[in-house]
């Protein structure tokens, strides 16, 4: 199976690279640059997600992709737009020219970000985006579903907690993804052949966590890292009060960040 990757350069994908080439062999890195630092069994297809004709250089002879590329956090509209919007479009249309059928697509709790703490929800709840980069990811999702059904094009949507090497904080305990987490289900949107369009969570085994994640686990997922491995007696005490809003919702700063609503109301409507 040959794999392209986009986002090649960000620090989920440094993460994964090494168990892409272990398991493919043959693996395609786009960013919108020349990825340098290439390995054996590695190639680079530069490619900015608006210039369709280089997407399409891209995803020639690609089986399947992992998407990480596009606008990773909050910015101003035109730049989420441009990207995560405008981009991930032309993004779509070049894997349906291409012929490609598997996309994992990296899509985010931000979608969801605006329930609050004490909710748990699962993949079929109503978004909540809490930030343009949020919207932007319900956007993804909804454009990874219009492609299955029209174009057969199946995706994984994984919305990705935070996906580092160890949980540092409280509030990394509960959104936690390990990076051999995320290539597990990264392996399962690529392979699975039950995949159609579905949407889960990306977190690992973490007892404090706020979602249902069964859907992943009914396509076989198994997470072998849970927060609680990591942590010490002071960190399970330590809930840091940063901003009431923070506090509240799952999306935490992200949530806060230009918050000028009513939070009592907000919090209510999710109940």
């Amino acid at each position: 199976m040959k794999v392209l990757m986009t986002g090649a350069t960000g620090e989920v994908a440094g993460f994964i690279r090494p168990m892409l080439r272990e398991r493919y062999g043959d693996v395609v890195l786009s960013s919108r640059s020349e990825v340098e630092d290439l390995q054996e069994g590695e190639s680079s297809r530069p490619a900015d997600l608006t210039d369709r004709a280089a997407l399409d250089a891209a995803m020639e002879g690609v089986d399947g992709i992992i998407h990480l590329g596009g606008q990773s956090v909050e910015d101003d509209w035109q730049t989420v737009l441009k990207s995560n919007i405008d981009g991930l479009y032309t993004f779509y249309e070049a894997a349906r020219g291409a012929g490609v059928n598997r996309v994992v697509f990296a899509s985010s709790i931000h979608a969801i970000g605006f329930y609050p703490r004490h909710r748990r929800i699962g993949p079929d709840d109503p978004t909540r985006p809490d930030t343009r980069y949020g919207l932007s990811k319900v956007f993804g999702e909804g454009l990874a579903s219009f492609y299955a059904d029209k174009f057969g094009i199946r995706t994984l949507s994984v919305r990705i907690g935070q996906c580092v090497p160890e949980p540092v904080d409280a509030r990394l305990q509960q959104i936690w993804l390990h990076p051999e987490d995320f290539f597990q289900l990264c392996t399962i949107g690529l392979e699975h052949p039950d995949i159609h369009n579905q949407i889960v969570f990306g977190a690992s085994h973490n007892t404090r966590n706020f979602w249902d994640n069964e859907p992943a686990f009914r396509l076989g997922y198994r997470p072998k890292h849970a927060a609680e491995d990591y942590e010490s007696p002071r960190s399970l005490a330590e809930e840091t009060e940063r901003d009431p809003v923070a506090d509240a919702f799952q999306g935490g700063m992200f949530a806060a960040e230009e918050f000028d609503g009513d939070l009592d109301r907000a919090l209510w409507s999710a109940r």
